[in-house]
């Protein structure tokens, strides 16, 4: 039996993308950081732990924050275009959110393994996130940091020069939030 739902969202922590890239001429490329600007976390639980989560991004809300690497540091302009083409390449007109939803949530030692189902670009898979807990007292830290390959969700990474430089398959996401203790 639920007794309990909390939310979590981008006020109480950060989403983060961090990109790699590929090709032949790949130190022509920037390895990006993006921030999730837009997100939404409810935790539900019964008798004092978490039993599921959904956690919702919308992709509308993807900031480029900057690029390492490449020719020449990214613009403001340059960072609108890379922005425009993630949003085409994830397909966010006609899929503009992302989600995570964990049926099985169990204790570890260092915090929680969720077990569910992921959804870029419609499809959806398997994915499994650790999550990390830290006592602070009158709040919880959680953090997590996981892979995700575009390839698994049908999403056609960014490329330039006829496939010279590409955005690698595997992107990494971080999250870190608090949640106070009053569960």
């Amino acid at each position: 039996m639920i007794d309990t739902v909390r939310a979590l969202g981008a006020s109480d922590g950060e989403l983060i993308v961090r990109t790699g890239v590929t090709g032949r001429a790949a130190r022509m490329g920037h390895r990006l950081t993006i921030a999730m600007k837009q997100w939404h976390a409810t935790v539900r639980w019964a008798d004092g732990e978490p039993v599921s989560t959904e956690v919702i991004v919308d992709l509308a809300a993807l900031e480029v924050l900057h690029g390492e690497g490449g020719v020449t540091s990214l613009s403001a302009p340059e960072k609108a275009l890379v922005r425009s083409n993630a949003l085409k390449s994830l397909n966010a007109g006609a899929f503009p959110q992302v989600r995570f939803d964990a049926d099985r949530i169990e204790k570890t030692d260092g915090g929680y393994r969720l077990t569910g189902r992921l959804v870029i670009n419609g499809k959806t898979r398997g994915h499994v996130i650790d999550l990390r807990t830290e006592d602070l007292g009158c709040s919880w830290r959680l953090s997590a940091q996981f892979i995700v390959r575009h390839s698994d969700f049908g999403v056609r990474p960014y490329s330039l020069l006829m496939g010279s430089v590409r955005v690698a398959d595997e992107v990494t996401v971080a999250f870190t939030a608090n949640l106070g203790k009053d569960v």
